[in-house]
């Protein structure tokens, strides 16, 4: 919602004042940098080199960093000795800029991959891992793969017992963030805890228990399954990717309604086409556009969506769609919001 929410320190964005101050650090050496010939900073290398200067200036004691888009060329690859590098998983995204196929992106996201620097994939594919494995070898690094390394069991009051390949066991995990697709992200989170405790860290059992049960109010995280309304029940969720909204499919299917409202808009660097194909036929559909440069007209979104037998109006902001599916649904129905964390952004 707004630019502050990319630099978080203890959970809290940074001040007004320090942004401003990082803002004006960067500028001024980035007018230099054109003086002598070189190019502007893009947008996002401006940010990285903010959060540089912020973070330095806060003295932190971790820092975590979330790149911008793929891992070769991202800007903060510059990083050389980070303690872990976390790839999540691969999927069909940015496939604009980092490639038509998921071995073509794998090796974008494997670029993060340093010697000495122990490489953590949280799920292993068949089409992509052997790239993961190749980049570790050549870096002369360990790979752990979390979906490998650990068995999941989820109860239906959505508390998790894991145990990994070595008898590590982590019971009654309960995570505040309710997809499903967690079952996927705590391996992942399990498996970095275990490396960082190898590398020095002081991260104790609780610490674990109380961090993946408290990720929004630690965070600010919005917008991952975040349930809005009971009456008619209504959420949101930012997946936007072809994996992310099949998580969002299957466990669409486990609710109770009458029927389905989704409100939905996309970007125009997405593999829109294989997202629409995967949606439920039976949803009534209220396609909108979020406020961005990047997003996709909402007529063309659903042009596309009756392509794939997909059916519904349009509107032309999402605060209008959001509006029209309210006042057509009735309490026993749902309404679903998504397709874009742009659009989960206007709701929230």
């Amino acid at each position: 919602i707004e630019v502050r929410e990319r630099f978080l320190i203890n959970g809290a964005m940074v001040d007004e004042a320090d942004f401003e101050e990082g803002f004006g650090i960067v500028l001024e050496a980035s007018r230099k940098m054109m003086e002598k010939g070189y190019c502007h900073p893009t947008f996002f290398e401006f940010l990285f080199l903010m959060a540089m200067v912020i973070f330095k200036k806060q003295d932190v004691d971790v820092m975590v960093l979330e790149t911008g888009m793929g891992g070769r060329l991202d800007t903060t690859n510059v990083l050389e000795h980070p303690c872990a590098c976390v790839i999540t998983s691969i999927s069909l995204d940015h496939t604009k800029y980092l490639g038509d196929t998921l071995e073509e992106i794998a090796g974008e996201k494997a670029g993060i991959i340093k010697p000495d620097v122990p490489a953590i994939i949280g799920t292993k594919d068949a089409a992509s891992d052997f790239v993961f494995i190749e980049k570790a070898a050549t870096s002369g690094t360990t790979i752990e793969f979390a979906s490998e390394n650990w068995q999941v069991e989820r109860n239906p009051m959505n508390e998790y017992r894991l145990e990994n390949k070595h008898g590590v066991i982590f019971d009654h995990v309960q995570p505040d963030l309710k997809g499903l697709y967690q079952r996927k992200n705590i391996p992942a989170v399990l498996e970095a805890v275990l490396s960082l405790r190898t590398s020095g860290l002081k991260i104790t059992d609780q610490n674990v228990y109380n961090g993946i049960a408290n990720t929004i109010r630690n965070t600010g995280l919005l917008g991952r399954w975040q349930e809005l309304s009971r009456t008619p029940y209504t959420v949101c969720d930012t997946g936007h990717n072809i994996d992310g909204l099949t998580e969002i499919v299957a466990q669409l299917k486990t609710c109770k309604y009458e029927k389905l409202h989704f409100v939905m808009g996309m970007v125009n660097d997405k593999d829109v086409d294989s997202v629409l194909h995967i949606l439920p036929k039976d949803a009534i559909y209220y396609f909108c556009k979020a406020s961005i440069p990047r997003a996709m007209n909402e007529e063309v979104l659903a042009e596309k969506a009756r392509s794939n037998g997909l059916h519904g109006n349009t509107y032309p902001t999402v605060a209008a769609a959001y509006q029209a599916a309210r006042e057509e649904a009735s309490d026993q129905d749902m309404i679903y919001i998504g397709g874009s964390t742009f659009v989960v952004a206007e709701v929230v």
